[in-house]
């Protein structure tokens, strides 16, 4: 990378501008299927991006980094989505849970969520969320305090959503947030200037906008208020137009407003620096005169200044550094590719290499030393297929970026397998062979290559288990054999032997995963058989049943699991729907789990996860 590149990221990160496009989808007077870009650094008018899947009109949005979801207009219930760094027509996501239109959407990097509006009769409270990275229908959020509609694009903060204004049996002032981790109710945060309705705004990473009407007419009137803490808004300053049903969208430091009503449709588009206030400035136009288009951005407040921005490796990598590796999975259809995360940072995962293809593996052990990592076994169909499993063991140096090789074999074919290490020597529970669980343990020196050698038994037979270990000790707990276990048996890593009982998880459950220090093994999620947020931990060198820890930001399982010594990581996994959330911990805590980053392209469970600094290599 040139020094100039360097430098430009650099002031990219500091500025925190990490995206400039945004996009303005549909609209009306008539309902219209286009969807405009700008880029917000520049002034001038639209340009064509695609279409909408049907000429829907009046929608609302959100965005992550990379895409943007467009909710259906009354009488459909269609979500669109578009990757915003390209151009095209949208595609279908999925669908709300109610036709409606004029309701508030607000979104963070991983969930966007649709509050009120109107199905053409009796006003809605009803909030719904999707996943932003995964397709797939709405599920039930919460409620707003009251039914409403009259709102649109509507402010975010990386954790909060904001339901600004609207129209309920009278036009409110209310303010309200809601919690994106979370599902509940939306709580009160402060109050608008006035009452106010046909809103539209959103926000840099601290500051939130909104273009307001305040009835009985169109006004130029645009408020803000910080999100950081409670409180009401504040004048900032006036339109170039007064009209409403503008749309919105805003990058970490400006904020534009498009289209809106005059009483006619107009293609107008303002613009204003979020962090002064004063009137708006003319940016140029739409590609046609229309009400109500949907903003979304993918550098809104609701995303980080450093999500977008992929990490980068070391120039020198260091062995134990907290380079952590998830290989294959199902996202859906197995996948070959191995991604990369740096733990001790937050970011989201970059391509490392791939495992020994033409054939996609998921279910697979993983385990690792200092500097190599093993992929045990694992299977190459769907991702329960037992008929496409196999013996394969492979293997790839930590410190190259690459793809793996041929190590050896286990001495059955078996996937939905556990592994576990020490500096020198990795353990892995083979989970189902032959078509039953099995309770079979097996060892490979990690230096060498070659076939595994037997070390012992399980205390029952069990696949999807958490295994996670210290440099002497290895736990394995929960799984299903083929009902669920809440089992956690130990073993001694150095010796062979069968396992131990050491006590038990909170409740039976299974595809869950497990990460450690040298001193606490860690277990997140799970089916129990519904997927759970559930956190525990145990003292590795202790026996006893597990306490509390926290929670996931949300329920899921098969999770992929890897730490250091101080920071545990969960990533992806199935709700059942699939996501490519990144939580991390600090394992020598308690409390709740916090967003790392997200999983590249696509989401996935059953991966294989890796680290060069987990417990097992400590001390």
């Amino acid at each position: 990378m040139a020094i100039w590149e360097l430098k430009e990221r650099n002031n990219i990160v500091r500025e925190g501008v990490t995206k400039d496009r945004a996009l303005f989808g549909g609209g009306g007077d008539p309902d219209l299927d286009i969807i405009d870009y700008i880029s917000l650094s520049s002034t001038g008018n639209a340009a064509d991006f695609g279409n909408m899947t049907v000429e829907k009109g009046v929608r609302n949005s959100g965005a992550s980094s990379t895409r943007g979801v467009f909710g259906g207009k009354h009488p459909s219930t269609a979500i669109d989505s578009v990757e915003i760094d390209t151009l095209g027509n949208a595609v279908d996501f999925g669908d709300l849970s109610a036709s409606k239109e004029y309701y508030g959407a607000s979104s963070n990097n991983l969930r966007a969520v649709y509050g009120g509006g109107d199905p053409g009769g009796s006003l809605l409270n009803v909030i719904d969320f999707i996943n932003i990275a995964s397709f797939g229908d709405a599920a039930d959020f919460g409620d707003l305090s009251a039914a409403r509609g009259a709102m649109q694009d509507m402010p975010s903060s990386t954790t909060k959503g904001f339901f600004c204004g609207g129209a309920g049996d009278a036009v409110v002032d209310i303010i309200e947030n809601v919690t994106f981790a979370t599902t509940g109710n939306a709580v009160d945060f402060g109050n608008m200037v006035a009452n106010s309705n046909r809103i539209s705004g959103r926000s840099s990473r601290t500051r939130a906008f909104l273009g307001s009407v305040r009835t009985p007419g169109n006004t130029n009137i645009i408020e803000f208020f910080e999100m950081a803490s409670a409180g009401n808004a504040a004048d900032f300053g006036n339109l170039t137009v007064a009209r409403s049903y503008v749309g919105a969208v805003s990058n970490s430091t400006r904020g534009a407003f498009g289209g809106g009503y005059d009483p006619g449709a107009t293609a107008v588009i303002d613009f204003i620096t979020i962090a002064s206030t004063g009137n708006a400035t003319d940016f140029g136009d739409l590609t046609a005169s229309r009400y109500a288009p949907s903003g979304v951005s993918g550098s809104h407040g609701g995303i980080s200044f450093l999500e977008g921005l992929i990490q980068r490796p070391s120039v020198t990598y260091m062995p134990g550094s907290g380079r952590g590796l998830f290989g294959g999975g199902y996202a859906p259809g197995n996948t070959i590719t191995i991604t990369q995360i740096n733990i001790p940072t937050l970011g989201n995962a970059v391509d490392f290499g791939d495992l020994i293809g033409p054939s996609s593996r998921a279910a697979a052990g993983g385990a690792s030393s200092l500097t190599r990592a093993l992929f045990l076994g694992g299977t190459t169909g769907n991702d329960a297929g037992a008929s496409n499993a196999d013996n394969v063991i492979q293997y790839i140096e930590l410190q190259s970026r690459g793809n793996c090789a041929d190590f050896g074999n286990l001495s059955a074919v078996a996937y939905k397998s556990s592994g576990l290490a020490s500096t020198t020597r990795a353990v892995v529970a083979l989970g189902r062979e032959a078509g039953s669980d099995s309770d079979t343990l097996e060892y490979v020196t990690i230096t060498s290559v070659g076939n595994i050698t037997d070390f012992g038994n399980l205390t029952d037979a069990r696949k999807t288990i958490g295994a996670c270990g210290s440099s002497t000790r290895g736990l394995h707990g929960g799984g299903t054999a083929p009902g669920l276990s809440n089992i956690i048996d130990y073993i001694t890593i150095a010796s062979t032997g069968n396992s131990t009982d050491f006590g038990d998880l909170g409740a039976a459950r299974a595809d869950l995963n497990a990460c450690s220090s040298s001193t606490r093994g860690v277990w997140g999620g799970g089916a129990e058989p519904g997927a759970v947020n559930k956190i525990e931990y145990v003292t590795i060198t202790s026996t006893g049943n597990i306490t509390d820890f926290g929670d996931l930001s949300q329920a899921r399982a098969n999770a992929s699991t890897t730490s250091t010594n101080t920071r545990g990581v969960f990533a992806g996994g199935d709700t059942p729907t699939l996501v490519n959330t990144i939580d991390y911990i600090t394992i020598a805590s308690t409390g709740n789990a916090a967003d790392f980053g997200d999983m590249i392209a696509a989401v996935r469970r059953h991966s294989s996860n890796i680290s060069d600094s987990h417990g097992g290599l400590q001390g």
